[in-house]
């Protein structure tokens, strides 16, 4: 079961992601699931799904991670998705990459704690809220199932003295957020159709400027 279950991370492969890391994504599977029970770490109606509609969705977005990138800041960790997973993914292939998860929740918080230890992973667990911090220095911003992108990028612009890029996941309606986007701001970007939906794309922003 455990070898059919690590089958269905090989679509990562292409984006360089090492197979050391499958083990790892199941350990934090398991992790996921015994402990939503407890507390609300993900969707009930994902947990059979959990692989495809979370650990991989995460995982995608390695390929917009620039080897330059020192520190990754998850916004909203939350469940650690996708501040674990990446972090997961740079311990075999960027180790010295550090993840700053911003968590509110003290539960959310303690849990997180005990998957970074469990894991091993290079990354610290803030519990504070992130909309209350000033002046937080990054390279890239990362955010899954958190706030609207407006919210986000006046968070990043008031809140982060210092950072690259942010990389946020879009559904289908995609271009009429950015182009509304793009009235008020000024920005790169890249973007990249998901591997677990066809309809959602992953979008990188650089070069952001409030008009």
């Amino acid at each position: 079961m455990i070898d059919s279950n690590i089958s269905e991370y090989k679509n990562l492969e292409p984006l360089n992601v090492s197979r050391e890391t499958f083990p790892q994504f199941e350990a934090y599977c398991d992790l996921l699931k015994k402990e939503n029970n407890k507390i609300n770490l993900i969707s009930k109606s994902t947990e059979k799904d959990i692989r495809q509609r979370h650990i991989i969705d995460c995982a995608q977005t390695v390929e917009f991670i620039n080897e330059n990138y020192k520190i990754c800041t998850d916004i909203g960790s939350g469940s650690g998705l996708p501040g674990i997973v990446l972090a997961i993914i740079m311990k075999f292939q960027k180790p010295d990459m550090k993840f700053h998860l911003y968590e509110k929740s003290i539960r959310k918080c303690q849990f997180l704690s005990a998957v970074k230890k469990k894991l091993n992973l290079n990354a610290e667990v803030i519990q504070k809220d992130i909309f209350k911090e000033k002046n937080i220095e990054t390279d890239l911003i990362i955010a899954r199932a958190f706030k609207p992108l407006p919210i986000v990028l006046d968070l990043a612009n008031r809140n982060f003295k210092k950072f690259k890029s942010v990389i946020l996941f879009l559904g289908k309606n995609r271009k009429k957020i950015l182009d509304k986007a793009l009235t008020n701001w000024s920005f790169d970007y890249k973007e990249k159709i998901s591997l677990t939906s066809s309809e959602s794309k992953i979008i990188k922003i650089c070069n952001l400027k409030k008009k």
